[in-house]
Protein backbone atom coordinates (compact mmCIF):
# COMPACT_ATOMS: atom_id res chain seq x y z
CA UNK A 1 0.00 0.00 0.00
CA UNK A 2 1.44 3.39 -1.31
CA UNK A 3 0.87 6.86 0.36
CA UNK A 4 -2.92 7.52 1.08
CA UNK A 5 -4.51 10.97 2.14
CA UNK A 6 -5.91 10.57 5.49
CA UNK A 7 -6.84 12.87 8.72
CA UNK A 8 -4.82 12.33 11.31
CA UNK A 9 -7.32 10.83 13.80
CA UNK A 10 -8.44 8.37 10.80
CA UNK A 11 -4.77 7.28 10.51
CA UNK A 12 -4.27 6.58 14.05
CA UNK A 13 -6.98 4.03 14.04
CA UNK A 14 -5.76 2.59 10.76
CA UNK A 15 -2.19 2.24 12.63
CA UNK A 16 -3.51 0.40 14.99
CA UNK A 17 -5.34 -2.19 13.30
CA UNK A 18 -1.98 -2.89 10.96
CA UNK A 19 -0.69 -3.14 14.44
CA UNK A 20 -2.19 -5.99 15.05
CA UNK A 21 -4.84 -3.97 17.47
CA UNK A 22 -8.41 -5.44 17.42
CA UNK A 23 -9.58 -4.33 20.58
CA UNK A 24 -10.79 -0.66 20.96
CA UNK A 25 -13.23 0.55 23.27
CA UNK A 26 -13.74 4.51 23.67
CA UNK A 27 -15.96 7.46 24.53
CA UNK A 28 -16.67 10.40 22.13
CA UNK A 29 -14.79 13.70 22.56
CA UNK A 30 -13.80 16.19 20.37
CA UNK A 31 -11.33 16.75 18.97
CA UNK A 32 -10.88 12.75 18.27
CA UNK A 33 -14.10 11.65 17.97
CA UNK A 34 -13.38 10.23 14.20
CA UNK A 35 -10.68 7.98 15.62
CA UNK A 36 -14.27 6.23 17.00
CA UNK A 37 -16.22 6.65 13.76
CA UNK A 38 -13.99 5.25 11.76
CA UNK A 39 -13.32 2.40 13.66
CA UNK A 40 -16.78 1.54 14.28
CA UNK A 41 -16.75 0.97 10.93
CA UNK A 42 -13.57 -0.42 9.97
CA UNK A 43 -12.93 -3.16 12.96
CA UNK A 44 -15.69 -5.24 11.61
CA UNK A 45 -14.39 -6.00 8.63
CA UNK A 46 -11.45 -7.24 10.24
CA UNK A 47 -12.50 -9.26 12.86
CA UNK A 48 -12.10 -6.60 15.37
CA UNK A 49 -14.09 -5.30 18.53
CA UNK A 50 -15.51 -1.46 18.51
CA UNK A 51 -17.66 -0.57 21.76
CA UNK A 52 -18.46 2.79 22.80
CA UNK A 53 -18.79 2.65 27.10
CA UNK A 54 -20.72 5.01 28.82
CA UNK A 55 -17.92 7.24 29.86
CA UNK A 56 -14.84 7.64 30.20
CA UNK A 57 -14.31 6.25 33.55
CA UNK A 58 -15.70 2.63 31.89
CA UNK A 59 -13.12 2.69 29.14
CA UNK A 60 -10.73 2.96 31.02
CA UNK A 61 -11.64 -0.23 33.30
CA UNK A 62 -12.58 -2.58 29.57
CA UNK A 63 -9.41 -1.78 28.45
CA UNK A 64 -7.67 -2.80 31.69
CA UNK A 65 -10.21 -5.85 31.25
CA UNK A 66 -8.64 -6.45 28.02
CA UNK A 67 -5.20 -6.05 28.88
CA UNK A 68 -5.59 -8.51 31.86
CA UNK A 69 -6.50 -10.92 29.33
CA UNK A 70 -3.16 -10.33 27.41
CA UNK A 71 -5.11 -8.99 24.15
CA UNK A 72 -3.68 -5.61 22.62
CA UNK A 73 -6.30 -3.06 23.21
CA UNK A 74 -5.94 1.10 23.29
CA UNK A 75 -8.32 3.84 23.17
CA UNK A 76 -8.45 7.51 22.17
CA UNK A 77 -9.53 10.54 24.06
CA UNK A 78 -9.22 13.72 24.57
CA UNK A 79 -7.59 16.26 27.85
CA UNK A 80 -10.98 16.02 30.03
CA UNK A 81 -11.35 12.69 29.02
CA UNK A 82 -8.13 11.62 29.96
CA UNK A 83 -8.79 13.13 33.40
CA UNK A 84 -11.78 11.19 33.76
CA UNK A 85 -9.49 7.92 32.77
CA UNK A 86 -6.73 8.74 35.08
CA UNK A 87 -7.61 6.31 37.90
CA UNK A 88 -8.09 3.11 35.65
CA UNK A 89 -4.51 4.32 34.20
CA UNK A 90 -2.78 3.88 37.60
CA UNK A 91 -4.60 0.57 38.26
CA UNK A 92 -3.31 -0.24 34.91
CA UNK A 93 0.34 0.75 35.47
CA UNK A 94 0.19 -0.97 38.81
CA UNK A 95 -1.30 -4.29 37.57
CA UNK A 96 1.60 -4.12 34.73
CA UNK A 97 -0.46 -4.26 32.12
CA UNK A 98 0.31 -3.45 28.46
CA UNK A 99 -2.16 -0.85 26.67
CA UNK A 100 -2.13 2.18 24.48
CA UNK A 101 -3.62 5.35 25.23
CA UNK A 102 -3.77 8.45 22.42
CA UNK A 103 -4.96 12.16 24.00
CA UNK A 104 -5.34 14.57 21.16
CA UNK A 105 -5.21 17.61 23.60
CA UNK A 106 -7.51 20.48 23.58
CA UNK A 107 -7.16 23.50 25.31
CA UNK A 108 -8.12 24.04 29.49
CA UNK A 109 -8.33 23.87 32.19
CA UNK A 110 -12.14 22.90 32.87
CA UNK A 111 -14.18 22.65 29.30
CA UNK A 112 -11.84 24.84 28.02
CA UNK A 113 -12.37 24.94 24.11
CA UNK A 114 -12.06 22.31 21.41
CA UNK A 115 -8.89 23.77 19.99
CA UNK A 116 -5.34 22.40 19.75
CA UNK A 117 -3.54 23.19 22.48
CA UNK A 118 -0.47 21.26 24.33
CA UNK A 119 -1.91 21.91 27.90
CA UNK A 120 -1.61 18.67 29.10
CA UNK A 121 1.85 18.01 29.07
CA UNK A 122 2.55 17.91 32.93
CA UNK A 123 -0.77 15.54 33.26
CA UNK A 124 1.09 13.18 30.72
CA UNK A 125 4.73 12.70 31.86
CA UNK A 126 4.35 13.50 35.81
CA UNK A 127 0.84 13.44 37.02
CA UNK A 128 -1.83 11.47 35.26
CA UNK A 129 -2.99 9.82 38.39
CA UNK A 130 -2.43 8.62 41.72
CA UNK A 131 0.62 6.62 42.67
CA UNK A 132 4.28 6.57 42.39
CA UNK A 133 4.28 5.12 37.94
CA UNK A 134 5.31 7.13 34.93
CA UNK A 135 3.76 6.41 30.97
CA UNK A 136 6.09 6.47 28.05
CA UNK A 137 5.16 9.30 26.29
CA UNK A 138 5.72 9.68 22.52
CA UNK A 139 4.99 13.24 20.79
CA UNK A 140 4.48 13.32 16.94
CA UNK A 141 4.56 16.04 14.81
CA UNK A 142 2.61 14.63 11.92
CA UNK A 143 0.09 12.23 10.37
CA UNK A 144 2.77 10.15 9.35
CA UNK A 145 4.40 10.21 12.85
CA UNK A 146 1.37 9.44 14.34
CA UNK A 147 0.18 6.77 12.44
CA UNK A 148 4.30 5.34 13.16
CA UNK A 149 4.14 5.90 17.21
CA UNK A 150 0.83 4.39 17.32
CA UNK A 151 2.50 1.14 15.42
CA UNK A 152 5.37 1.16 17.60
CA UNK A 153 3.44 1.90 20.68
CA UNK A 154 1.69 -1.71 21.42
CA UNK A 155 5.30 -3.59 21.36
CA UNK A 156 6.94 -0.85 23.25
CA UNK A 157 3.83 -1.27 26.27
CA UNK A 158 4.29 -5.06 26.11
CA UNK A 159 7.97 -4.91 26.15
CA UNK A 160 7.55 -2.93 29.34
CA UNK A 161 4.10 -3.83 30.87
CA UNK A 162 2.91 -0.78 30.92
CA UNK A 163 0.80 1.93 29.69
CA UNK A 164 2.08 3.87 26.30
CA UNK A 165 0.53 7.53 25.37
CA UNK A 166 0.55 9.20 22.54
CA UNK A 167 0.46 12.91 22.96
CA UNK A 168 -0.65 14.66 20.01
CA UNK A 169 -2.62 18.33 20.17
CA UNK A 170 -6.03 18.79 17.91
CA UNK A 171 -3.84 19.93 15.08
CA UNK A 172 -2.13 16.06 14.67
CA UNK A 173 -5.89 14.90 14.76
CA UNK A 174 -8.06 17.35 12.53
CA UNK A 175 -5.08 17.68 9.61
CA UNK A 176 -4.84 15.79 6.24
CA UNK A 177 -1.71 14.19 5.25
CA UNK A 178 -0.15 12.13 3.40
CA UNK A 179 0.43 8.67 5.19
CA UNK A 180 1.61 5.20 4.49
CA UNK A 181 1.30 1.95 6.87
CA UNK A 182 5.04 0.19 6.71
CA UNK A 183 4.68 -3.53 7.39
CA UNK A 184 8.24 -3.56 9.07
CA UNK A 185 6.27 -1.89 12.53
CA UNK A 186 3.86 -4.77 12.32
CA UNK A 187 4.68 -7.12 15.18
CA UNK A 188 3.54 -9.94 16.72
CA UNK A 189 2.00 -10.15 20.08
CA UNK A 190 4.90 -11.42 23.23
CA UNK A 191 4.18 -14.39 25.15
CA UNK A 192 1.56 -13.55 27.37
CA UNK A 193 1.04 -16.78 29.38
CA UNK A 194 3.25 -16.35 31.79
CA UNK A 195 1.35 -13.39 33.60
CA UNK A 196 -2.20 -12.76 31.23
CA UNK A 197 -5.51 -14.04 32.99
CA UNK A 198 -6.48 -15.69 29.45
CA UNK A 199 -7.35 -19.05 31.80
CA UNK A 200 -5.31 -22.36 32.68
CA UNK A 201 -6.93 -24.64 30.12
CA UNK A 202 -5.33 -22.06 27.22
CA UNK A 203 -2.26 -21.88 28.83
CA UNK A 204 -1.81 -25.81 29.58
CA UNK A 205 -1.55 -24.51 33.17
CA UNK A 206 -2.12 -25.88 36.65
CA UNK A 207 -1.26 -22.47 37.97
CA UNK A 208 -3.81 -19.07 37.92
CA UNK A 209 -1.97 -15.78 37.05
CA UNK A 210 -3.00 -13.56 39.00
CA UNK A 211 -2.85 -9.80 38.78
CA UNK A 212 -3.96 -6.80 41.24
CA UNK A 213 -1.77 -3.49 42.56
CA UNK A 214 -3.72 -4.54 46.21
CA UNK A 215 -0.10 -4.32 48.46
CA UNK A 216 -1.16 -3.93 51.79
CA UNK A 217 2.61 -4.93 53.36
CA UNK A 218 4.43 -1.70 52.82
CA UNK A 219 7.81 -3.95 52.47
CA UNK A 220 5.74 -5.51 49.31
CA UNK A 221 4.45 -1.97 48.28
CA UNK A 222 7.55 -0.80 48.20
CA UNK A 223 9.66 -3.65 46.72
CA UNK A 224 6.53 -3.34 43.99
CA UNK A 225 7.18 0.12 43.59
CA UNK A 226 11.27 -0.87 43.22
CA UNK A 227 10.55 -2.99 40.46
CA UNK A 228 7.99 -0.22 38.66
CA UNK A 229 10.86 2.27 38.79
CA UNK A 230 13.83 -0.16 37.47
CA UNK A 231 11.12 0.01 34.01
CA UNK A 232 10.90 3.50 34.01
CA UNK A 233 14.81 3.69 34.64
CA UNK A 234 15.22 0.75 31.90
CA UNK A 235 12.87 3.24 29.61
CA UNK A 236 15.20 6.53 30.24
CA UNK A 237 18.11 4.19 29.48
CA UNK A 238 16.59 2.73 26.01
CA UNK A 239 13.62 4.69 24.61
CA UNK A 240 14.77 8.18 24.41
CA UNK A 241 14.01 9.77 20.79
CA UNK A 242 14.51 13.57 19.34
CA UNK A 243 15.00 15.12 16.32
CA UNK A 244 18.38 17.40 16.01
CA UNK A 245 17.98 20.13 13.81
CA UNK A 246 20.75 22.90 12.46
CA UNK A 247 23.04 21.90 15.07
CA UNK A 248 26.47 21.50 13.59
CA UNK A 249 25.77 24.95 12.85
CA UNK A 250 26.98 28.03 15.24
CA UNK A 251 23.42 28.59 16.37
CA UNK A 252 23.10 31.47 18.54
CA UNK A 253 19.72 30.38 20.00
CA UNK A 254 18.42 26.74 20.84
CA UNK A 255 14.88 26.12 20.57
CA UNK A 256 12.93 22.98 21.99
CA UNK A 257 9.78 22.67 20.50
CA UNK A 258 7.75 19.18 20.19
CA UNK A 259 4.44 18.14 18.37
CA UNK A 260 2.59 20.32 15.40
CA UNK A 261 4.79 23.58 17.16
CA UNK A 262 8.11 22.20 16.33
CA UNK A 263 6.75 22.30 12.96
CA UNK A 264 6.26 26.55 13.17
CA UNK A 265 9.80 26.36 14.75
CA UNK A 266 11.12 24.45 11.87
CA UNK A 267 9.88 27.23 9.49
CA UNK A 268 11.23 29.81 11.69
CA UNK A 269 14.52 28.46 12.36
CA UNK A 270 14.69 27.96 8.01
CA UNK A 271 13.62 31.63 7.37
CA UNK A 272 16.25 32.82 10.32
CA UNK A 273 18.99 30.68 8.47
CA UNK A 274 18.22 32.41 5.17
CA UNK A 275 18.68 35.54 6.97
CA UNK A 276 22.40 35.02 8.12
CA UNK A 277 21.00 34.26 12.01
CA UNK A 278 21.87 30.15 12.63
CA UNK A 279 19.08 28.94 15.57
CA UNK A 280 19.37 25.55 16.25
CA UNK A 281 16.93 23.17 17.25
CA UNK A 282 16.37 19.99 19.62
CA UNK A 283 12.35 18.27 19.08
CA UNK A 284 11.55 15.63 21.64
CA UNK A 285 9.73 13.07 19.73
CA UNK A 286 9.44 11.54 23.66
CA UNK A 287 8.75 13.48 26.66
CA UNK A 288 8.73 10.58 28.80
CA UNK A 289 11.57 10.05 28.61
CA UNK A 290 12.29 13.46 28.04
CA UNK A 291 16.00 13.44 26.15
CA UNK A 292 17.77 15.75 28.91
CA UNK A 293 20.97 15.19 27.53
CA UNK A 294 20.71 16.08 24.15
CA UNK A 295 19.15 19.39 24.97
CA UNK A 296 21.63 19.81 27.63
CA UNK A 297 24.51 19.07 25.39
CA UNK A 298 22.92 21.24 23.01
CA UNK A 299 22.79 24.17 25.15
CA UNK A 300 26.30 24.20 26.21
CA UNK A 301 27.32 24.66 22.57
CA UNK A 302 30.30 27.17 22.22
CA UNK A 303 28.01 29.89 20.37
CA UNK A 304 24.82 29.35 22.16
CA UNK A 305 23.72 32.51 24.12
CA UNK A 306 19.94 31.97 25.11
CA UNK A 307 17.64 28.60 25.08
CA UNK A 308 13.38 28.74 24.27
CA UNK A 309 11.21 26.06 25.44
CA UNK A 310 8.02 26.88 22.71
CA UNK A 311 5.00 25.57 23.30
CA UNK A 312 1.07 25.71 22.78
CA UNK A 313 0.53 25.76 26.52
CA UNK A 314 1.63 28.33 29.63
CA UNK A 315 5.26 26.65 30.08
CA UNK A 316 4.32 23.00 31.08
CA UNK A 317 7.70 21.68 29.38
CA UNK A 318 10.12 24.57 30.56
CA UNK A 319 10.82 22.44 33.70
CA UNK A 320 12.14 19.54 31.72
CA UNK A 321 14.21 22.17 29.48
CA UNK A 322 15.35 24.29 32.25
CA UNK A 323 16.67 20.59 33.92
CA UNK A 324 18.37 19.43 31.31
CA UNK A 325 20.16 22.99 30.67
CA UNK A 326 21.54 22.57 34.30
CA UNK A 327 22.16 26.95 34.18
CA UNK A 328 24.79 26.66 31.41
CA UNK A 329 22.27 29.34 29.48
CA UNK A 330 19.19 31.49 30.46
CA UNK A 331 16.44 29.43 29.32
CA UNK A 332 12.96 31.52 28.01
CA UNK A 333 9.52 30.53 27.52
CA UNK A 334 7.31 31.48 24.33
CA UNK A 335 4.39 30.51 23.66
CA UNK A 336 -0.01 30.62 23.48
CA UNK A 337 -2.83 28.76 24.50
CA UNK A 338 -6.23 27.86 24.06
CA UNK A 339 -6.09 27.30 20.60
CA UNK A 340 -4.24 29.94 19.08
CA UNK A 341 -0.61 28.97 17.89
CA UNK A 342 1.93 30.85 17.29
CA UNK A 343 3.13 32.12 14.02
CA UNK A 344 6.55 31.87 12.27
CA UNK A 345 6.70 35.55 12.38
CA UNK A 346 6.13 35.66 16.05
CA UNK A 347 8.92 32.41 16.65
CA UNK A 348 10.88 34.48 14.63
CA UNK A 349 10.53 37.90 16.58
CA UNK A 350 11.03 36.37 19.58
CA UNK A 351 13.80 34.78 18.80
CA UNK A 352 15.88 37.78 17.27
CA UNK A 353 15.39 39.34 20.98
CA UNK A 354 17.15 36.59 22.57
CA UNK A 355 19.96 36.13 20.21
CA UNK A 356 20.65 40.52 20.13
Amino acid sequence: MGKVLMKGNEAIGEAAIRAGCLNYFAYPITPQSEVAEYLSRRLPEVGGLFLQGESEVAVSYMILGAAAAGERVFTTSSSPGISLMSEGISYIAGMQLPAVFVNIMRGGPGLGGILPSQADYLQATKGIGHGDFRLLVMAPASVQEAAEMTMKAFPLAEKYRNPVMILGDGLIGQMMEPVEFHDNLKTKPVDKNGWATNGMDTRGSSQRNLIRSLYLDPEVLNRHNLELKAKYDRMQQEEIRFEAVNIDSDYKVLIVSYGTMSRVCRTAVDQLKAEGLEVGMIRPQTVFPFPEEAVGNAAAGKSCRAVASIEMSMGQMLEDVQRSVKGRQPVHWFGKCGGEVPTPEEVIEFVRSLAR
